[in-house]
């Protein structure tokens, strides 16, 4: 900020210096703040962490910088809270057009806080103070403007334009040493293909909320937390809802994947769902399909949400590949379709990892009945759950249906792997 004429004296109103009106800059700051959410559209869909924490925070520092500059100070500290904070917002997503209503708006609700302890003789100071108003909010806005500008030029230079022109060039095919040099990274002789679920926040569903707003932030923050353990060797494309990242295989390890996948989580707030194959880079348009692919079946499946590998996908990929195998195994299950509670009892079983007496309590039926719908299930498909040639014919057959039918809402039960926590402090989001 640049420096302006120091006040040989403050500005008297009410017979007291006008910036002892906004001493209380914590209760003021949070008045402030509820204004904004009844009052200035863009803040008001913001989700409710942004307002309460980042806001909050900004709108009692600028209150601060006011009164300093009210009283002919200026505090270079606070200043560089300002521009960290811009700097932070361009990071999330969050709209420049909000951040200057709440500054503008939080400006004239201060100056209406000193207005209102006026008296008549105070007005021709009241023009004075106005103006000095006028004069900080110009320097806090161009303060936060070209924090704003500067990160989100960082976000999307040079190197973030490289590295889309590269991963989009490797997804295409051309992996040539010519990529290579114009983008100025080095192709890896293998990669991890990633293949990547993102599922919507909860505030996205929120209809007091800005959605896209929400959407990008949560992207923003996996992508942030993607650069922060990837360095610059992560190569990626990511949307809202999901993507491919490349992971150069003499920088990642298949053991730190999982973690990966659950730092990303914890930053998206989100259960994150990744399928993974490795290959060489001529091999990654193909891999990037075959990933894609196994993702479709992960999250057909209801399979748990973490980073799921081929080898553990062999059986159920192969049992969704088209032709007349499926088809017959499809049908094994549709005999049941005209008893639900067989069918019910059947993925019930599966999901309890065949415990006859958890299956009972999550049904709410004594062991016995189990017993007896197995015998009926046998009677009518040929085929017995409680014998492992039987289970397997059964549980294929399921898993044949919901690819026969097209049907993504399945009640096929996941292998029992526990999930991945997603819960993140609230400073992070």
């Amino acid at each position: 900020m640049t420096e302006n004429n120091t006040l040989t004296t403050p500005y008297i109103v009410s017979g007291r210096p006008a910036a002892t009106h906004l001493r209380d800059v914590r209760n003021v700051a949070r008045q402030l703040v509820s204004h904004f959410v009844d009052n200035v559209v863009p803040c008001r869909t913001l989700p409710g962490d942004a307002l309460q924490g980042e806001v909050t925070t900004v709108t009692r520092i600028c209150l601060e910088l006011a009164m300093n500059m009210l009283d002919g100070n200026d505090v270079p500290a606070k200043t560089e809270r300002v521009q960290a904070a811009a700097a932070e917002w361009a990071r999330e997503g969050i709209p420049i057009d909000a951040i200057q209503h709440a500054v503008h708006e939080g400006f004239r609700v201060g100056f209406d806080l000193i207005f209102a302890h006026a008296t008549a003789p105070d007005y021709p100071t009241l023009v004075d103070v106005a103006r000095r108003f006028m004069e900080i909010l110009d320097q806090i806005s161009c303060t936060v403007t070209r924090a704003y500008v500067k990160e989100l030029r960082a976000v999307t230079g040079e190197h973030h334009t490289a590295v889309h022109t590269l991963t989009s060039a490797l997804l295409g095919g051309h992996s040539n040493s010519t990529m290579a040099r114009e983008s100025g990274i080095a192709i890896a002789d293998s990669y991890f293909v990633v293949a990547l679920s993102i599922p919507p926040h909860r505030d996205e569903f929120n209809v007091a909320l800005n959605a896209q707003v929400v959407a990008r932030r949560k992207l923003r923050r996996v992508q942030a937390e993607l650069a922060t353990r990837g360095a610059s060797h992560a190569l990626s494309l990511l949307s809202i809802d999901g993507g491919t990242i490349l992971l150069p295989t003499d920088r990642f390890v298949d053991g730190s994947l999982d973690e990966l996948i659950t730092q990303l989580s914890q930053a998206a707030q989100v259960p994150i769902i990744g399928t993974v194959l490795r290959g060489a880079p001529a091999d990654i348009p193909a891999l990037t399909e075959q990933a894609h692919e196994l993702l479709d079946i992960v999250q057909r499946l209801r399979w748990p949400s973490r980073l799921h590998r081929f080898d553990e996908l062999v059986l159920e990929y192969q049992l969704t590949r088209p032709g007349p195998a499926r088809q017959q195994l499809a049908t094994l299950v549709d005999l049941l379709a005209e008893y639900p509670d067989l069918l019910e009892t059947l993925t019930t079983y599966i999901r309890n990892e065949l415990n006859r007496q958890r299956t009972a309590r999550a049904l709410h039926v004594h062991a016995n009945t189990v017993d007896h719908r197995f015998k009926r299930i046998e009677q009518i498909t040929g085929y017995d759950p409680g014998h492992a040639h039987g289970l397997w014919y059964l549980r294929s057959a399921l898993i044949a249906r919901v690819f026969e039918s097209g049907d993504k809402d399945t009640t096929v039960a996941p292998k029992a792997v526990p999930r991945i926590a997603t819960r993140a402090p609230r400073a992070a989001v």
